[in-house]
């Protein structure tokens, strides 16, 4: 790292931790991974600040030039509006929907140019400020629009497929079919049988048979799992959908892990 130039750097944070990688343009390839997973899901996005602060006067990584920078918010604070129904002065609406949001909240939004849909968000502003002081102007999505779109990249199946990204507390849920986006929405749960309803109830609205249909596996997931042995008994063909990075030869990581960041 001391002698590579020409790095970029993406870097991931929610609640529950702090991630980021640091690409070489000229190597063509991921050089760095690293990852923070906090002992306890942080209550505010002004306790996240002070872990992220933290992390950043230790991590000496952190600390190098970088010729662009990427930030990736992942909250559940999020909604997708297609473009046919997008009306930019209308943010706030769209998210009432789902959410409680404050006058005082900044909205911002993606665009996901495959699906002619748009991404409406809240971002963290204390941390966009903070990094802003550290790396002056980068771009920032909403996680959901890069698992998304990495997603679609993947899928070749025309039939109805399911992916879960799995977090500590939450799982993601998209279901593609045609390489349209059928949907994807975010559950919390505190227990495997939690985990099982909800992809059982996502199965259930769109018609799919258990013993038919696939099912991907990304995150913080193994065959040891008690969440895996569960899904198991309920959904016969489940798969790890793995990166060929080459970073995760060196990484003691499974390959479908971290996906936001690494997969594809």
């Amino acid at each position: 790292m001391k002698t590579l130039k020409d790095n970029r750097l993406s870097i991931q944070f929610n609640l529950d931790g702090f991630s980021f990688c640091i690409y070489n343009n000229s190597l063509n390839k991921e050089v760095y991974f690293c990852e923070y997973e906090f002992e306890t899901t942080l209550n505010t996005p002004e306790n996240l600040l002070l872990k992220i602060e933290e992390i950043f006067k230790k991590d000496t990584k952190l600390q190098n030039d970088f010729t662009s920078v990427t930030v990736i918010h992942q909250n559940n604070l999020a909604a997708l509006v297609p473009d046919q129904f997008f009306d930019e002065n209308e943010l706030a609406t769209y998210l009432n929907y789902n959410i409680k949001t404050l006058v005082t909240d900044f909205i911002s939004f993606d665009s996901i140019d495959v699906l002619k849909t748009k991404n409406v968000y809240v971002p963290y502003v204390n941390i966009n400020n903070y990094l802003f002081q550290n790396f002056g102007e980068f771009e920032y999505k909403h996680y959901s629009t890069v698992l998304i779109e990495k997603l679609l990249k993947v899928n070749k199946s025309n039939n109805k497929t399911m992916y879960v990204n799995v977090g500590k507390t939450t799982l993601d849920i998209v279901v593609i079919e045609n390489k349209q986006l059928l949907l994807f929405n975010t559950f919390s749960y505190n227990s495997k049988e939690d985990f099982i309803y909800y992809i059982l109830f996502v199965a259930e609205q769109l018609n799919l048979d258990t013993l038919e249909f696939p099912l991907y596996f990304t995150g913080n997931i193994t065959l040891n799992t008690a969440i895996y042995k569960l899904t198991y008994k309920y959904i016969k063909n489940i798969y790890f959908l793995e990166s060929e990075k080459a970073i995760f030869n060196e990484l003691k990581i499974p390959k479908h892990s971290n996906y936001i960041l690494l997969g594809s």
